[in-house]
């Protein structure tokens, strides 16, 4: 891999608030991501997800589930350990504007509704991620030549 690309995706000046962030994400949605691929935690797996994903239009709803639980369950993982934060915390992003977009907004803001906070608080995490990096706590400031 190119250093200079390396060094761009691993760095990170941000201090120990990003691993703050970074933890309790990170266990989120790999939890999240455990009920869509897995059936873990009371979800569904693949194809329970699928089929739902389905009937909301998302389709083909089998390879949406898995898009999704990837995304969450590896890019969860990826920020508990702090390894490729930024890139991960954009897919991440994405995934959570989709989740609002598709299936909570019609339910305003309320979790209590199924609406949309819970996913805009994750959404926020992961744009901040995304800028800041992985923080000092963290495997991208380790690998990273800017580890000072």
């Amino acid at each position: 891999m190119n250093t200079r690309l390396a060094n761009a995706l691993l760095a990170t000046r941000a201090g120990w608030s990003a691993t703050t962030l970074r933890i309790p994400a990170g266990i989120t949605f790999a939890a999240h991501g455990a009920q869509k691929l897995f059936g873990w935690f009371g979800g569904y797996g693949l194809e329970g997800t699928g089929q739902w994903m389905a009937s909301i239009g998302l389709e083909p709803g089998y390879l949406m589930a898995l898009a999704a639980g990837s995304a969450e369950f590896f890019g969860g993982i990826a920020l508990l350990l702090g390894l490729l934060v930024r890139p991960a915390a954009a897919v991440l992003a994405i995934t959570m504007l989709v989740a609002i977009l598709s299936v909570h907004i019609g339910n305003g803001l309320f979790m209590s509704n199924n609406g949309y906070e819970f996913g805009l608080a994750l959404l926020a995490i992961s744009v901040s991620l995304a800028f800041s990096g992985a923080g000092r706590l963290s495997l991208d400031r380790l690998l990273s030549s800017q580890r000072a």
